[in-house]
């Protein structure tokens, strides 16, 4: 009956057939359109006297809800008043749905994410498709917010405080199957059977009246004893605070919310939930978080080039050259997700230990869930080795992963080129090295590019797809493409020393070793950092990274930006000593049996020969800007001299590569949270220490201009 672009009313029998099928989007998203239209959709219900029951399902298969629009609450920010009134008219629909004087089902057949799973909890029952994206979650805590619409009292109420405090907290979603079992749905069915089943579940609850009863309980306090909540609210904040080290307020909010709430009717405890709520909207970490969300969805979009005429290649397989860390990584990451590859490599004892190293991480997938020992078993089954190069001759994309010697290298391209279709792609995962200088020795320069990825490759989700000077745009979206295809994030960089991550993060590195030198003791330079929210510290990163590897690739990146960056012995030090980190027992930690990087008496004497002048003791305040205003100034060259595209690429960047902390945004947005006039006047105070603490022409129009890297 209703015509309403996203909202349709059907009756079949006396019971209301709703479908929500928002038109031109993949999804269903509940922004101030749509409210409008279910507030429509509940008073014409609440005028027909004669239906018995209600579902709610979507039109589009495998998407039921995705939640609310985010792009709407992010522009009522700045407005406290406004948000209350957009936060109170969910719950006030929500509402409306419960009171209707007959039982609800809400039909869910994929996604179910946060607003849209608030809006499902306000019905009676909830019935799940067995489609393999059906998924109900709140995943508010993961944007720095918590649930609006009443998840945090709800939820609770259906399936215990302790539970909804786990799911909420981690904002991880439940499959359908989980949800069952936690009591979250009532059943799951057939995705074909779904809208006959909930309408069978309305038969029998019509006759049954049973519904009346749960609803009125869902409406009262859960009845916990004092001492109970209590424990388990001791016991789940801790959870959370050695999870997120106190950096996140929003599952901490959660959780005051959710125990202050559930012994109260639920009318109180919504009011709780808004009161934990609203100091959220807005604020500097859920600004960051949100920001790294869009940033996301917008690096799923991109195809690497402007022109969107130009199409990817087809990558029916690929060759990994080198079974090392990175060959075997590389092969094992194409192979999990359906891309047959042949690893190469001319020592046997290599290959053994590549394909070990493959089968370790696919049944550590089996171990935790991940992957069935079928699947596994089918991915390792499109893995083939070879000890000639011959073997990569029918390769579409063929990646070089073998020792960073960059003469090593050209001589393998030389031979690969005389080997390889005239259409196939040859992609270097040198992390150093000149793609565009490498591109001289081939014929074909413009089918030639860097895919750097990131160690552990099984878990770091970056890859940079380098574009040399000559390197096609065909070339560029077709590494992209397949970069996504084994679900690892592309971002697109232009050649430079260090290319985008480690050119940021070398100055980062270099002045932890400068601050050493000066006197500032190992262990205190890892916890500011960890302080400041890295996952590890700038000294224990090097001994995990290796102090060869570590001291090799700075010189290429310290020798080409040599006005900014200070030279430093440690390293040479520590390698001319045997200590290369943990691969050799030792670097600046000690890495003995057992121990995973205790402090060691034997590095203060090298420490002693390297020695140098220092500021006295610094604070650790003084200590992170040493460390990360340098990352700072070298980010805003990246962008001036155009090494990518734009600034959430930076920020992405570093949160995919090196951990830099998500609630923070990234480098940009961290400056811009600070203010660029309060970022101008730190680098004062260390302007005297060198051209890496000096201003960038950048910096200093943002801050006349008022503006940041993002818009306000």
């Amino acid at each position: 009956m209703s015509t309403s672009p996203a909202i349709h009313l059907d009756e079949r029998d006396r019971l209301a057939v709703v479908t929500f099928d928002q038109p031109n989007s993949r999804a269903n998203t509940l922004g101030q359109a749509v409210l409008g239209e279910l507030e429509a959709l509940l008073a014409q219900l609440q005028q027909q006297s004669d239906l018995q029951g209600l579902v709610l399902r979507s039109g589009k298969p495998g998407m039921f809800i995705a939640g609310a629009d985010l792009r709407e609450l992010g522009a009522a920010k700045h407005d406290p008043e406004l948000t209350r009134k957009l936060g109170q008219r969910g719950l006030d629909i929500i509402a409306g749905f419960e009171k209707l004087p007959y039982p609800t089902v809400a039909a869910i057949d994929g996604a179910c994410m946060g607003g849209g799973l608030e809006l499902a909890l306000g019905f009676d029952y909830r019935l799940a498709s067995n489609h393999p994206k059906t998924e109900l979650g709140l995943p508010e805590t993961k944007i720095g917010l918590i649930p609006g619409w009443g998840g945090t009292q709800r939820l609770p109420r259906v399936i215990g405080p302790n539970l909804a405090a786990e799911m909420i907290t981690s904002g991880d979603g439940v499959k359908a199957e989980r949800a069952r079992q936690l009591g979250l749905v009532w059943d799951v069915v057939p995705v074909e059977k779904l809208l006959d089943e909930a309408i069978a579940l309305l038969r029998w609850a019509s006759s049954d009246g049973g519904w009346k009863a749960a609803r009125q309980r869902k409406q009262q306090p859960i009845g916990l004893t004092e001492e109970q909540v209590s424990f388990a609210y001791a016991v789940a904040r801790g959870l959370v605070l050695s999870k997120t080290g106190g950096h996140y307020p929003a599952p901490l909010a959660a959780l005051e919310a959710i125990y202050k709430g559930c012994n109260l009717p639920l009318d109180e405890g919504l009011k709780v939930e808004g009161e934990h709520f609203a100091p959220l909207v807005g604020s500097p970490v859920s600004k960051a978080l949100i920001g790294v969300f869009f940033q996301t969805q917008r690096l799923a979009k991109d195809t690497g080039s402007s022109d969107p005429s130009v199409q990817p290649r087809p990558v029916r397989q690929v060759g990994v050259v080198g079974a090392g860390i990175m060959g075997a990584g590389i092969a094992g990451a194409h192979v999990r997700r359906g891309v047959p590859a042949v690893m190469l490599d001319s020592v046997p004892a290599a290959l053994e230990k590549g394909i070990a190293t493959i089968s370790k991480n696919l049944l550590g997938r089996v171990e935790i869930g991940r992957m069935t020992p079928a699947e596994a078993a089918s991915s390792l089954a499109m893995l083939s080795t070879s000890m000639t190069t011959q073997a990569l001759a029918d390769r579409d994309v063929v990646i070089e992963a073998i020792v960073e010697n960059e003469e090593a290298k050209v001589k393998l391209y030389g031979e690969l080129e005389k080997l390889l279709s005239p259409e196939a792609i040859l992609a270097s995962n040198t992390s150093t090295i000149s793609i565009t200088r490498m591109a001289q020795s081939l014929k074909a320069p413009e089918r030639f590019a860097g895919m750097h990825f990131f160690n552990p490759v099984d878990r770091m989700q970056l890859v940079e797809v380098i574009r040399g000077e000559k390197t096609s745009e065909q070339t560029v979206v077709t590494l992209v493409a397949l970069a996504r295809r084994i679900s690892k994030t592309p971002i697109v960089v232009k050649d430079c020393p260090g290319f985008l991550v480690n050119r940021i993060l070398f100055p980062y590195m270099n002045e932890a070793m400068l601050l050493l030198e000066e006197g500032v003791p190992p262990r205190t330079l890892d916890k500011a950092a960890t302080a400041f929210g890295m996952p590890m510290g700038p000294v224990t990163l090097q001994d995990v990274v290796g102090l060869d590897t570590s001291l090799y690739a700075g010189r290429v990146v310290n020798t080409a930006f040599a006005d900014r960056a200070v030279p430093t012995r440690i390293l040479d030090e520590l390698v001319a000593a045997g200590r290369l980190g943990q691969k050799s027992g030792a670097g600046f930690y000690s890495y003995a049996k057992g121990t995973r990087g205790a402090d060691d008496p034997a590095l203060e004497p090298i420490l002693a020969k390297v020695r140098r002048p220092g500021k006295g003791e610094l604070s650790i305040e003084e200590i992170q800007d040493r460390l990360f205003l340098p990352m700072l100034t070298e980010a805003t060259r990246v962008l001036t001299d155009g090494i990518v595209r734009e600034p959430g690429d930076v920020d992405m960047g570093l949160l995919l590569g090196i951990g830099f902390p998500a609630f923070r945004g990234g480098i940009l947005r961290w400056a811009d949270t600070l203010g660029i006039g309060r970022v101008l006047d730190k680098l004062a105070k260390y302007e005297s220490l060198g051209v890496r603490f000096q201003p960038t022409e950048m910096l200093r129009k943002m801050a006349a201009e008022g503006k940041g890297f993002y818009p306000a």
